[in-house]
């Protein structure tokens, strides 16, 4: 073979394993950046259940502009159940309007309640991703939920973070019994193909990350049960059992396996806020945000904080609540022993 035919095939292969590249790279809903301090922080929403022009909403609405005026975050991560009643188009409104006031960027998962009333589930997504600030990818036919998107944090030396946001959706009948809804196989195989060409662009390193979702999975009940029996691996309040789906479709094992994501973070159960350690793994609970159209014997109302530093591959985390204190502050990082050990 000559030079020049060399030289023509080289080219063609190497054009061909750019296209493979890009044909397997995710689909990304932003790409996201520390500030100026090096410093990155997410407000997480957790179920605000706002009804508009219901006066039992009043605390929920007032919650969430306390918590943003005093935390002032980067960005808001919103965990579902946003509205809890009709007219839903106006709920919803009253329920984001403040991080529209605020100019903050956001995301949601979309929870249980979201899909209850007049609106669709993709209907309620489609009118969500209409807020200015929203950055939520447009929902992808061939998987399972509609808000399953992708955030990429990004410093001076590229990629820092990865967060998941999962559509674990409303009810399910797996093999005809009624369950909670899960995150489906399909889900979880986007997940690890996203997981992998990440790692593969880190040079085979995961790349830490975090996953959102609305319910629990069924292992927040195992080492809940667990947990609760060992102080130092749980700080915050246990008020209710997980409301789990009965059925495990294996995402906190595919998790494991893929090796990057360090904590998952859910809404869903209004009475628990804590963050647990268990197995080397974070189980965290944001604090129930909303105001009196549901249940809620956790008071004040408030929301979970996290800020993200560039060049740390652990995070820190706290209870924000609505009248201004903080509880429950942590540093969590990859190797800890207890919730109280320090590195």
């Amino acid at each position: 073979m000559n030079c020049f035919k060399q030289s023509i095939l080289a080219f063609c292969l190497f054009w061909i394993a750019c296209g493979i590249c890009l044909a397997q790279a995710p689909v990304t809903a932003a790409q996201l950046q520390y500030g100026k301090s090096g410093k990155f922080k997410i407000v997480q929403l957790a179920d605000t259940h706002v009804i508009a022009g219901d006066p039992r909403s009043e605390r929920a609405l007032n919650n969430i502009s306390a918590i943003l005026d005093n935390e002032k975050p980067d960005f808001v991560i919103h965990t579902g159940d946003i509205f809890y009643g009709e007219p839903a188009e106006e709920s919803v409104r009253a329920a984001l309007q403040p991080l529209v006031e605020r100019g903050i960027p956001f995301a949601v998962t979309l929870g249980n309640h979201d899909s209850d009333f007049s609106l669709s589930r993709q209907q309620m997504y489609d009118f969500v991703r209409s807020f200015p600030g929203n950055v939520n990818s447009a929902s992808d036919s061939k998987l399972s939920g509609c808000s399953n998107s992708i955030l990429v944090l990004s410093g001076q030396k590229g990629t820092s973070r990865i967060f998941y946001l999962f559509d674990s959706g409303n009810r399910d009948y797996p093999a005809g019994e009624k369950s909670w809804g899960y995150i489906h196989a399909d889900q979880i195989a986007w997940y690890r193909a996203a997981s992998n060409w990440f790692t593969a662009q880190n040079g085979g390193v995961p790349i830490p990350s975090l996953a959102f979702f609305h319910i629990p999975f069924p292992e927040f009940n195992e080492a809940q049960h667990d947990s609760s029996k060992k102080g130092p691996s749980i700080q915050g309040n246990i008020g209710e059992e997980p409301a789990s789906p009965k059925v495990n479709s294996g995402l906190y094992l595919a998790m494991r396996e893929q090796g990057d994501v360090q904590a998952v973070v859910c809404g869903h159960d209004h009475n628990n806020d804590y963050a647990m350690l268990w197995k080397g793994f974070f189980f965290i609970y944001g604090r129930y945000s909303g105001g009196d159209t549901v249940y809620n014997d956790l008071k004040p109302n408030g929301a979970r904080v996290f800020e993200f530093t560039e060049g740390d591959d652990g995070f820190r985390t706290w209870i924000r609540l609505c009248d201004g204190r903080i509880e429950h502050e942590l540093y969590l990082f990859p190797g800890m022993k207890n919730l109280t050990s320090t590195r």
